[in-house]
């Protein structure tokens, strides 16, 4: 049975004696929820920098892939169309690569804080960029959801 006051109320149980009313301990209940609120918040803000300093890192692997991947062909540029065009793709691969670099060498919040000031100083390009982004991903889920529509099943059984 739980322990109770001299007045029959369990013990963390106060009685207001003018009205006879029970109410709970509000201050340390109330302090206990603001210490699992903020004891979330600082789990989920740690969980999120962890996510994105991943992103950051898948990112900046597949940049240098890309750089890789452009100086690769810069040389068959040059032989298929000329050194001009070539010099042109080796100065992709060059940018792409010092992106890569830039975004590596920087720190989450850093990242964050450059993100907000571009917004902040070009709204309509940070707005298109997000719209062209997020057409480019659609298109990219949506023929992953038709590639399996696409392939008919084959019959191997010939009469």
């Amino acid at each position: 049975m739980a322990d109770t006051a001299p007045n029959g109320a369990p013990e963390n149980v106060v009685v207001d004696n003018a009205t006879g009313a029970a109410t709970k301990d509000a201050k340390a209940g109330v302090q206990t929820l603001k210490d699992n609120v903020i004891k979330f918040a600082n789990d989920a803000g740690d969980k999120a920098k962890a996510a994105a300093e991943d992103g950051k890192t898948r990112a900046g692997g597949a940049l240098d892939e890309l750089a890789a991947m452009l100086h690769d062909a810069a040389g068959t540029v040059d032989e298929k169309v000329g050194d001009q065009y070539g010099q042109y793709a080796r100065s992709a691969a060059d940018a792409v690569a010092n992106f890569s670099k830039s975004l590596q060498s920087k720190q989450v919040d850093d990242l964050i804080d450059e993100a907000r000031e571009f917004v902040k100083k070009s709204p309509a390009v940070a707005i298109g960029t997000a719209a062209a982004i997020g057409f480019v991903l659609a298109r990219l889920v949506k023929a992953g959801l038709d590639a399996p529509n696409d392939q008919k099943p084959s019959d191997d059984k010939k009469a």
